[in-house]
């Protein structure tokens, strides 16, 4: 069983005698740096120049420094940038200007766990990773609730680089819902797998499926992007709220015998097989390659699938159905 700590766990002294800097200000950066802020810890903001967030972030009162001057005044560094700039961000800025003891966290283990960054052996390394975005994680703050999170460490040169982790994910909120301790390994291979198999390559390929095969057969595209669409929501929220048993229970008798005579129609045993491959090439490292490599290209590839995905039908349909609903709010 896996090892989760809370709040009694933990000691608050540690992040709250620490400089932090959190580096970057997006959907992440933002609720860690104001939920540290809210929790008396000693904050600071890290913002290439220029950057379009350092108004935002000094609206809510917060210091911004460059990542070079951010490094150099604090003890704990946390990266909240996107995966394919996070290297050279700590090249250029965090790299030179590194000194024993401190700790670097990542709120994703990508570029450790493959080798893009690898940090002196003078400094802590761990990893606190709220399993949800951002504007979640600063509302559950601000409830009085939190939100889980992943907790990691990949280099312990202080002997303390676990609680002082731990500490931090208390300054953030999470410790109030439970840190569930893992690896860099298991969260950025898992991460990645279940984006690809499951959340995003997944469902969204199924929906597509399902979607034109109704049409095909002669149903209104309307009345396809409904049942293969639109009705998603309810049954995730479903899945959300209480697993599988939950989502089972609350449908009708009809929906919970087709799941499960038709399920294992869709998702068989070249559907796992297919899974197995890409969790293999996750694992060798292949997909990483690969995705530096679109973006040091310039993402064309990308460029190209994005375009396409954005006129399919089923998008097409959307534009249309949505203003029906105005408890929908536009995107």
């Amino acid at each position: 069983m896996a090892t989760i700590y809370y709040d009694k766990d933990i000691d608050p002294g540690l992040v709250k005698a620490s400089k932090v800097a959190v580096i970057g200000y997006g959907s992440q950066g933002h609720a860690h740096a104001l939920n540290l802020r809210d929790s008396g810890v000693d904050v600071r903001v890290a913002l290439h120049a220029g950057s379009k967030s350092k108004a935002k972030a000094e609206e809510e009162g917060l210091t911004v420094l460059t990542v070079s001057e951010a490094t150099q005044w604090a003890d704990m560094l946390m990266f909240c940038t996107p995966d394919v700039p996070m290297r050279d961000i700590y090249s250029e800025g965090v790299a030179p200007h590194l000194r024993d003891g401190q700790l670097l966290l990542f709120a994703h283990g990508f570029n450790i766990h493959f080798g893009l960054i690898r940090p002196p052996a003078n400094v802590d390394v761990a990893m606190v990773a709220p399993k949800g975005p951002g504007h979640r994680l600063r509302a559950e703050y601000l409830t009085g609730a939190g939100m889980p999170a992943l907790v990691a460490v990949q280099q312990d040169f202080t002997g303390k680089a676990k609680q002082r982790a731990l500490s931090y994910a208390w300054g953030i909120g999470c410790a109030r819902a439970g840190l569930l301790e893992t690896t860099f390994k298991e969260e950025t291979e898992t991460d990645l797998f279940g984006e690809q198999a499951v959340l995003c390559g997944g469902l969204s390929a199924l929906i597509k499926a399902g979607f034109e095969t109704l049409v095909e057969a002669g149903y209104q595209p309307e009345a396809a992007y409904f049942e293969c669409l639109h009705e998603t929501k309810l049954i995730v929220d479903l899945l959300y709220e209480g697993g599988l048993n939950y989502m089972r229970y609350s449908i009708s008798d009809t929906a919970e015998w087709g799941d499960y005579v038709a399920g294992p129609k869709v998702i068989n045993e070249q559907s796992r097989q297919a899974m197995k491959e890409l969790l293999a090439d996750i694992q060798s490292g292949k997909f990483a390659k690969e995705w530096i490599a679109e973006n040091e290209a310039g993402r064309p590839n990308m460029e190209r699938i994005r375009a396409a995905e954005r006129t399919h039908p089923v998008e097409e349909v959307g534009k249309k159905l949505r203003p029906m609903m105005p408890f929908l709010k536009a995107k």
